[in-house]
């Protein structure tokens, strides 16, 4: 299929299961689109029995996304940049040192220990995997998913100092996690030894790199809006920078999505906004920027639902996606102690911020998109199924339950 009737099929169908949710289930967005997926792709396929004509086409239909290239190198740098957009600036600046810790040394910790845990269970169940595509699993899976994270906190009412820890680790860790995820890859294809200098080069050119650039990207577009008051044109200069900026990203091999974070919050700052936009100008911007976000997002989790049809659904790697979802939870809450540790006396967290932080850290698209890159060598079979179910039990029951324990400890 083409790409314009790829979009006009995700678009229907995100309106018509988006109705559906909306009218009748009323369930948060992510969630609600999801599951009405999910149920309508296993209707098609018990339709199957009687008649494939359906499933065939889906299954063609699926087939024909490039979901990894559509998520990591499209979608993702506009919902991001939508979600640093309408993050408060301030509150972030002000939650930055646990934030960065969350992002960095929490990540690191969760890749070790989710690949370990990982490791041995496969063992348990008589599917021994070697101990670098277990590490390359736990790379993959512990970075939380910022357009997941995003759309279910809007929805919670968290406090506003725990939701800023949770919001900023989850624009932040995929820079760090996609890092460690290549350095990995690297080691695992049998590629040549990957040196401490080697990690260092990469980590500078793809965070550092990527975090100039937005600021530079941000500040060029701040001084273009503030030298003229046009409503229309300031809108597509945001939108330049989202299109723009990741093309360069990608031609200087640097990180798209934290320039784009770090663009969209250097031009959503409150006081840099008062200055260079009108208010209608403003009104104008954030409406933009929050249909954009809802229709990304529809678009995505619709997508993400219908994936279920490209799995290898053997019996062992079901039984080792839902194996690992404990474990899983219990590598992030471990991960999360230290960072919280070192801070937690300054900044006065909740309550049972780890616990929170440990169940609210959803996964979503970006695990999948990255599961999709593996080789088959790699076990990518195996490890897709697996993320897919973690990804499935985040969204639809992490998702559905994290409001009501955060109204139960703050």
């Amino acid at each position: 299929m083409d790409i314009f009737s790829i979009a006009t099929v995700l678009i229907v169908l995100s309106s018509i299961f988006g109705y559906i949710n909306q009218r009748f289930i009323k369930l948060p967005s992510a969630i609600g689109l999801m599951l009405i997926t999910i149920l309508f792709t296993l209707s098609v396929v018990i339709i199957s029995f009687f008649d494939d004509t359906l499933l065939q086409q889906e299954k063609e239909f699926i087939s024909s996304i490039d979901f990894k290239t559509v998520l990591l190198d499209i979608m993702l740098s506009f919902l991001l940049f939508a979600g640093a957009l309408h993050t408060n600036f301030a509150e972030l600046k002000a939650q930055r040192k646990p934030v960065i810790a969350f992002a960095t040394l929490g990540i690191l910790i969760s890749t070790f220990l989710s690949g370990i845990f990982v490791y041995y269970l496969l063992q348990l169940i008589d599917f021994p995997v070697d101990f670098i595509y277990c590490l390359l699993f736990g790379a993959l899976i512990s970075p939380t998913d910022p357009i997941a994270v995003l759309g279910i906190m809007k929805k919670v009412g968290a406090p506003k100092n725990l939701e800023i820890k949770i919001v900023g680790e989850s624009l932040f860790n995929d820079g760090v996690g996609v890092v460690i995820f290549l350095t990995i890859y690297q080691i695992a294809k049998g590629a040549t030894a990957v040196s401490i200098a080697d990690i260092t080069q990469l980590f500078l050119i793809e965070v550092v790199g990527g975090l100039a650039l937005g600021l530079l990207i941000g500040w060029i577009s701040y001084r273009l809006m503030k030298s003229i008051d046009d409503y229309d044109t300031e809108v597509i200069i945001t939108l330049a920078v989202v299109m723009g900026g990741s093309l360069l990203a990608q031609k200087l091999h640097v990180s798209a999505p934290l320039a784009m974070v770090t663009a969209g919050l250097l031009i959503g700052e409150d006081s840099l906004k008062k200055n260079s936009m009108s208010k209608i100008t403003q009104q104008y911007v954030d409406k933009f920027w929050e249909l954009i976000d809802v229709l990304l997002n529809t678009i995505l989790f619709v997508l993400i639902g219908m994936e279920i049809l490209v799995l290898t659904l053997e019996t062992t790697y079901v039984l080792a996606g839902f194996i690992v979802i404990p474990f899983l939870l219990i590598a992030r809450y471990l991960s999360l102690l230290l960072p919280i540790k070192l801070y937690a006396k300054k900044l006065g967290f909740v309550p049972k911020t780890n616990l929170i932080m440990t169940w609210g850290g959803l996964r979503g698209g970006i695990s999948i998109a990255l599961a999709l890159s593996l080789t088959q060598d790699m076990y990518r079979d195996l490890f897709l199924v697996i993320t897919y179910i973690v990804v499935v039990f985040s969204i639809l029951v992490q998702g559905l339950t994290v409001g009501k324990l955060i109204k139960k400890f703050t």
